[in-house]
């Protein structure tokens, strides 16, 4: 089951509570809800922590530690997913971002310069193309988890299903 497979990667509440980005949200942390492995709170966390993974600023893991509190999302994996996005991976993905803006935003792109970095015409697209683009993959990895977590206890109800016919075969025999 997916619950089994989170616990070996999530870190425990009590060294989430003494990290130093997270310890002003004090007894907020507190809530089991934000803790606990349940179908409803890992796939809210996915979609709460990729979500953020596309927004354009720092502290992405203090936005996701705040959502998934609102949201009632399982808090570790919410922050453990916005590092998709990490210094390897910022470049392409903030880029692609910024393309899907222009897109939407029927603009033709920018070239690249240090005059650009202040200028609307290449922070509008990137906000709106991540924006846009946090939702939709948040909105897919929501739905993605749903089905995983489904299947996974489908599969695993077949095969204690199974295990019980056979014992009960070797017990008649």
């Amino acid at each position: 089951m997916p619950r089994k497979i989170l616990k070996r990667f999530i870190p425990q509440p009590a060294e989430l509570k003494k990290h130093p980005s997270l310890r002003w949200l004090g007894e907020l942390l507190d809530g089991p809800n934000i803790w606990h492995l349940t179908r409803g709170s890992v796939s809210r966390a996915c979609f709460v922590g990729v979500f953020c993974a596309f927004l354009p600023m720092p502290f992405q893991m203090v936005v996701a530690a705040v959502f998934s509190i609102v949201c009632r999302a399982n808090l570790p994996l919410s922050v453990a997913l916005v590092w998709l996005t990490n210094p390897i991976t910022m470049p392409p993905v903030f880029y692609f971002c910024y393309r899907v803006g222009t897109w939407l935003l029927g603009i033709s792109p920018v070239e690249f310069s240090i005059h650009a970095l202040t200028s609307s015409h290449l922070w509008e697209p990137l906000i709106i193309g991540s924006v846009t683009c946090g939702i939709v993959f948040g909105c897919l990895s929501y739905i993605l988890m749903q089905l995983f977590w489904k299947w996974s206890v489908r599969r695993n109800w077949a095969a204690r299903i199974k295990r019980r016919r056979e014992q009960l075969a070797a017990q008649n025999k």
